[in-house]
């Protein structure tokens, strides 16, 4: 007879293994696979523990959660995330969010936890979060889209520099958190005693700088002239450049062709 929430089944190969699962609010919830039969029937009893358990995991903070965790990994991380909030609020995600009143935490690793706008829960309650060298990012329509870019942060921004986190805490990406302090590419915000400036530079073999202009829109553009102008001189460097939202092709345009670019951005054509 098979143990509580145990079911025994068959690799192509002959290999015997076994699945664990439970039923809680009708939902069936499959707990992963085993070797052993023993192991399932612990990863069930965990589960059964935690549908049961009179901890209030919403009076609780990310990392106390991650210790609960850390006292019994009978079951797997991903699943002792989901458990608690379908058992807390109702309803099942298969990505690891505890869901709170104003926000919601995604459980990364069994040593990170992020914190979120509840108005972000559909987009990450449907996108896994990834991590590649310090850069998170999900995969949307075949792209890695990086997460930064969600708060009009360019991929090449460097903390500290381009944008902020006003708390310090680089793990709450709550959207009043996160001062955006230089928007675009190769442009770098700078006080002076006449007011706000913005300087552009570009990277070719050290930094050239473009020119200071009033206003960052301007610096943007400023860059991508530069882009235009360099792309001939070194064509296997790939130049990214600014996107300008909500700004009419017309006036585009016009600032492209006003806007003055340093001598020695043309002088690096010669």
């Amino acid at each position: 007879m098979s143990l509580s929430g145990v079911f025994k089944t068959e690799k192509k190969d002959g290999t015997i293994y076994y699945r664990s699962s439970i039923t809680y609010k009708n939902k069936h919830i499959s707990l992963g696979s085993y070797n052993t039969e023993l192991a399932a029937n612990r990863a069930y009893k965990r589960a059964k523990e935690l549908l049961e358990s009179d901890i209030k995991y919403s009076e609780l903070s990310g990392a106390e959660i991650l210790d609960e965790f850390s006292r019994d990994k009978t079951i797997k991380f991903n699943k002792f995330i989901s458990i608690i909030n379908f058992r807390d609020n109702n309803i099942y995600i298969k990505n690891p969010i505890y869901i709170c009143k104003r926000f919601f935490l995604y459980f990364y690793s069994p040593d990170h936890v992020y914190t979120f706008d509840i108005e972000d829960l559909f987009y990450y309650a449907s996108h896994k979060i990834a991590k590649r060298g310090s850069h998170l990012f999900v995969a949307d329509y075949g792209m890695q889209i990086n997460l930064l870019s969600r708060y009009g942060i360019h991929s090449h921004a460097v903390a500290g520099r381009d944008y902020k986190f006003k708390n310090n805490d680089p793990y709450d990406l709550r959207y009043g958190n996160i001062e955006v302090i230089n928007r675009y590419i190769g442009v770098h915000k700078k006080e002076t005693k006449s007011g706000t400036k913005y300087k552009a530079i570009i990277l070719i073999n050290g930094n050239y700088v473009i020119g200071t202009y009033k206003t960052e829109v301007e610096a943007a553009i400023a860059y991508n002239k530069a882009c235009d102008i360099l792309k001939p001189v070194f064509p296997n460097r790939i130049f990214r450049t600014n996107i300008i939202d909500n700004m009419p092709p017309k006036e585009y345009a016009r600032i492209y062709l006003t806007v003055a670019v340093s001598d020695k951005i043309y002088k690096l054509k010669e």
